[in-house]
């Protein structure tokens, strides 16, 4: 089954030529929002679907627990998609923690440091995740990575950026001597596009599951829910992915 087209127009930086081909896919699968609307096209493209996750020594381990709890999720309400569902792994990456320095894996306050970058910024995470997450697929026989970085609503994080995932996807094909392809299906979306893709890849449904079981709150907020879904409302996180929900219902209900 292929994929809807996004809401909007958008360049496919990093589809290769012959993606036709490719079967299996990999995603980086963190339990939020946008990994999840992420492996939600996974699993509508690609006949075998498995997911990674990262033990990063974040502050919070709430999100290492829902992400098992949203893939369940996904298996009993899209039947269409539970036999593509494949294994899912998890890496420990403590390293990260060991060189601090963010207030994900810090008890520090939310700030922005003297470079112009939020001090949610865990330098160099992303590309960690992509090397291992290109090593699991080697072994694994898959051959795209699909991962939920964006450029359009992010933090400036320059690891999110659609040079840096250019940049990464030669370095595995060169590293590892295979045919690796890194989707990255939101580089070009805001988090209201993102609520629209969700919509049309599963409905309603997939956006009921998407506000209520998925996490993306810096705090680890999980008692209060929002129209949006649960979180503190006040952190980075919380505050885009609620901005994009109040857009995209007003532009649903217009």
């Amino acid at each position: 089954m292929s994929a809807p087209s996004s809401p909007t127009p958008r360049p496919d930086t990093l589809a290769a030529p012959g993606a036709g081909r490719h079967k299996a896919a990999l995603v980086l699968f963190s339990g939020g929002q946008d990994s999840t609307t992420c492996l939600a096209q996974a699993l509508s493209q690609f006949e075998r679907v498995e997911t990674l996750g990262f033990d990063y020594g974040q502050r919070h381990d709430v999100e290492m627990r829902v992400r098992l709890d949203v893939r369940r999720a996904l298996a009993q309400r899209f039947p269409q998609w539970a036999p593509r569902l494949g294994e899912d792994h998890v890496l420990s990456l403590d390293v990260l923690r060991q060189i601090g320095g963010s207030s994900l894996t810090e008890d520090v306050a939310f700030a922005m440091q003297a470079d112009g970058l939020p001090n949610t910024f865990v330098p160099g995470r992303n590309l960690l995740f992509l090397t291992l997450a290109g090593a699991l697929a080697y072994r694994r026989g898959l051959s795209v990575i699909v991962t939920g970085v964006c450029e359009t609503d992010y933090s400036g994080y320059p690891d999110c950026r659609d040079d840096t995932m250019k940049a990464q996807q030669l370095a595995l094909n060169l590293g590892l001597d295979r045919r690796l392809r890194i989707d990255t299906p939101l580089m070009w979306l805001d988090k209201a596009q993102t609520w629209q893709l969700a919509r049309e890849l599963g409905g309603e449904a997939l956006v009921e599951l998407i506000r209520t079981e998925t996490h993306t709150c810096y705090q680890g907020v999980r008692d209060v829910l929002h129209d949006w879904g649960y979180g503190c409302g006040r952190c980075p996180a919380c505050e885009l992915r609620a901005h994009g929900w109040a857009q995209w219902r007003a532009q649903h209900a217009a």
